[in-house]
């Protein structure tokens, strides 16, 4: 193996696991293990025509952090060498990806199609922020697809999904919604964050561009905030996407980068044994008898419980826990936590829980919350990577005493 080879490390061959570890890699001269961090806003020329090239190329010599930064680069790379994409950009929070991915391709006049049930920030680009620029949005119930089909049997320039559904766990036929939003002439654009890319690959089923909130599992241990979008075409985000955030400067740090790019390395081990601790608490949630309904993915009563099985590859671990008593319960079962912390944040190591009605969806209106189900009993559960008896006999000890 060459020295250049063993600077940077050919990944084709490898398996996705690997893949999370040495994708993207860009060895400096001093030939590190670890990945090195580009803490630089800027870069220098060795003359004025090295510059005048530099801004005349395809973007691969560095010039700016706020263009591209060499550590920024390798988790951008590694990430889309791990999804399948070809073309990836690194942003400065979750919502900064998901704002840069539609509304970079969207114009006065444009129509996008999306599920009720979204993130309340997602919510409101879609209904405030579009609306302001004269960009219609329809809502659908995103479990119908007779629905899908008559919002999408006009011509559409985007669709907006998120699947499991934020906090609902509301599951979308990616494939088939992806089909109708074709004909209909639409990118489809798909909030990946809950399933992660290890348990659902939208790519497969005909997305065109994926979103996360990489402060979520792919960070995973509440350190930073981070975002990132993908796209399956280079030359749509070349000349669509890429000079939106490339003007408008949503851009990430590399600091936060290289804590997202370390993150990733360990990105399937956790989520697996996170996954694999959400489905045992969900058991035991759904027996419990001041519990009224448990929503999780690999459960069977979910209603989405098959289709779950043919796009994804495990359950993940959120939960939403629909109490009988209602928002009494649910806070008295909250402040009786000892181990499980009042967190609006998820995808941590820690497990956290939060009470949407009065936190992350609280400026929904009333009849808002009805459609999306945001009821005074509901819990969201983030399941971390604690001992999943531990976390099940916190939540027991909080329920009897609420």
């Amino acid at each position: 193996m060459s020295r250049t080879d063993h600077r940077n490390p050919n990944v084709a061959g490898l398996r996705p696991r690997s893949k999370l570890v040495h994708g993207g890699i860009r060895r400096s001269q001093f030939d590190e293990t670890c990945e090195a961090l580009y803490q630089t806003s800027g870069f220098v020329y060795g003359s004025a025509e090295e510059a005048e090239n530099a801004f005349a190329n395809d973007g691969t010599r560095h010039v700016y952090s706020r263009f591209r930064n060499p550590t920024s680069a390798m988790f951008e790379d590694r990430l889309s060498e791990y999804e399948g994409a070809e073309w990836a950009y690194a942003t400065a929070s979750g919502m900064a990806a998901v704002h840069g991915a539609l509304m970079s391709g969207l114009r006065a006049g444009d129509r996008v199609v999306a599920p009720r049930a979204l993130f309340i920030s997602c919510y409101w680009i879609l209904k405030e922020l579009c609306g302001r620029y004269g960009i219609e949005t329809v809502f659908v119930d995103g479990t119908n697809l007779t629905e899908w089909e008559e919002a999408l049997s006009k011509p559409t320039k985007a669709v907006f999904l998120e699947t499991p559904s934020n906090p609902g766990l509301e599951v979308v036929d990616l494939k088939a919604v992806c089909d109708l939003a074709h004909r209909a002439g639409a990118v489809v654009v798909v909030d990946n964050a809950f399933a992660t890319p290890v348990l659902q690959r939208p790519f497969d089923f005909g997305a065109d561009v994926i979103i996360y909130s990489a402060t979520k599992h792919i960070d995973g241990q509440g350190r930073c905030l981070g975002g990132v979008i993908l796209a399956k075409d280079k030359k749509y985000a070349s000349e669509v996407i890429h000079p939106f955030l490339r003007n408008t400067g949503p851009t990430i740090s590399p600091f936060n980068s290289w804590l997202l790019l370390k993150g990733m390395e360990t990105l399937e081990l956790r989520v697996q044994a996170q996954s694999s601790a959400g489905l045992q608490v969900a058991e035991f949630l759904e027996s419990h008898p001041k519990v009224a309904q448990v929503l999780y993915p690999l459960l069977p009563s979910h209603p989405q419980y098959d289709l779950v099985r043919k796009q994804m590859t495990g359950g993940g671990n959120m939960l939403s826990v629909f109490l009988k008593g209602g928002k009494t319960e649910a806070f008295n079962t909250l402040n009786g936590l000892r181990m499980v912390m009042i967190s609006n944040n998820l995808g941590d190591s820690k497990s956290l829980i939060t009470h949407p009605a009065t936190t992350t969806h609280s400026k929904l209106t009333d009849e808002e919350k009805v459609a999306a189900r945001i009821e005074p009993g509901l819990l969201r559960l983030s399941v971390g990577l604690e001992d999943p008896q531990d976390i099940i006999e916190d939540l027991d000890r909080a329920l009897a005493e609420a």
